[in-house]
C-alpha cells in the first residue's frame, strides 16, 4: 500500500510557500504574515494561498493527495522528509508537523466538498 502514496506529492504542493517558489512579493509577504502553529491562522492562509493551488490538480490528483496526507497521518509520520527540504516564507518554524498536515488535510477534504469557487 505504501507505493502508492509518495509523500513528494506533498512537497509539491506546499511548493507555493518555498522561497524557491519566488514570483509574486504580495503572496510572500501574506505568507510570512501568519502564525503557522495557530491552526485558525493557518486555515486562513491555506483557504487564500493554497485553495486554488489545488484546484489545478485534476479530480484524481486532489484526492490521491488527500488520501497521500491521510495515510502518512495513519501511519504516525512526522513529516520531517517535507519539512526539511523546505525552506518557506513562515516567519515561525512548523512546531508541530503532524498538526499542521492535519489541519492541511481538513482543508483540503472541505475544498473537495465545496468544489471550486
Amino acid at each position: 500500500m505504501k507505493d502508492l502514496y509518495n509523500i513528494a506529492s506533498i512537497r509539491g504542493l506546499l511548493f507555493v510557500f518555498d522561497i524557491e517558489n519566488a514570483d509574486d512579493e504580495e503572496r510572500e509577504a501574506l505568507i510570512a504574515s501568519k502564525n503557522v502553529n495557530d491552526e485558525k491562522e493557518l486555515t486562513d492562509l491555506f483557504d487564500l494561498v493554497l485553495r486554488s493551488e489545488f484546484f489545478a490538480y485534476e479530480q484524481t490528483g486532489r484526492e490521491t493527495l488527500i488520501n497521500t496526507i491521510a495515510y502518512f497521518l495513519n501511519q504516525d509520520d512526522d513529516f520531517n522528509r517535507v519539512f526539511e527540504r523546505m525552506t518557506t516564507y513562515f516567519d515561525d518554524d512548523v512546531v508541530d508537523q503532524r498538526k499542521f498536515m492535519m489541519v492541511l488535510v481538513s482543508c483540503l477534504r472541505r475544498y473537495q466538498l465545496e468544489g471550486y469557487a
